[in-house]
């Protein structure tokens, strides 16, 4: 199975107080780290193998992960002396993924149950990257008003005909040649790569996806988190790994 590459170096300037000794990822979410939800989701998928791409208070993810054993899988890191961009830091990892097949990659403060697998699915022929997509959903309530101008109803924050990167891709290794040295994946490599007609778009309806920016975010994230059976099933499989009845591939 091949590798899952997780962007692990942000900052978190908008999560702050909870980024000041720590990074964005390893905020925790319903008692979880962020990038402990993602391993364990992709374990799910039968991935075992993960790259991290680390910057900001590296250490502390190090500390935290280690080399994966505890979670049952396997874990590379690559450090960023210095910011690079979502692509340049894909780019700093080349060494490691430049011989594989294919690879995913995940934005480091997304948690989500879609099923990466339909992404790599979707590579072939002219293809070499795989984008996940998902309904943009309001971030305000809408108020629906009839033919007479009167309030007809409210509507909570609805799902809009629109679709988001979601953060969640695979590539194949040519994806590597089209990424910057420095600089972000969206400004400088997928606008070349759409041009071309190698990039393709998935679209996930139906599925739990969320980026967490802010506290809000951790607060609302936690309790849809703690109503999940997808985030139960995770649960016990990082139980079963840390009681040691499985260990890394």
């Amino acid at each position: 199975m091949a590798k899952v590459v997780i962007l692990a170096g942000g900052y978190g300037k908008r999560l702050r107080p909870l980024t000041i000794d720590k990074p964005k990822p390893l905020v925790e979410v319903a008692g979880r780290p962020i990038l402990e939800w993602q391993i364990l989701h992709f374990k799910s998928l039968g991935f075992r193998e993960f790259v991290l791409l680390v910057g900001y208070k590296w250490e502390k993810i190090v500390e935290r992960l280690g080399s994966g054993r505890r979670l049952g899988v396997r874990i590379a890191y690559v450090v960023e002396d210095e910011p690079l961009g979502t692509g340049g830091a894909i780019r700093n990892a080349e060494h490691l993924l430049r011989g594989e097949d294919y690879f995913i990659v995940v934005n480091g403060d997304v948690i989500t149950n879609l099923d990466a697998r339909r992404l790599v699915e979707r590579l072939g022929g002219s293809v070499i990257a795989a984008m996940a997509l998902v309904p943009l959903r309001s971030p305000y309530g809408i108020v629906e008003v009839d033919e007479n101008g009167l309030v007809a109803r409210f509507v909570e924050k609805p799902t809009l005909d629109y679709w988001i990167n979601a953060g969640v891709y695979a590539f194949k290794p040519e994806v590597l040649d089209w990424l910057p040295e420095r600089g972000d994946i969206e400004r400088k490599g997928f606008p070349e790569l759409a041009e071309a007609k190698r990039l393709a778009g998935v679209g996930f309806q139906d599925v739990y996806w969320r980026s967490i920016d802010t506290v809000k975010d951790v607060e609302e994230a936690s309790q849809q988190l703690r109503e999940m059976e997808w985030a139960r099933r995770l649960e016990r499989l990082a139980e079963e790994a840390a009681g040691g009845g499985e260990e890394a591939a």
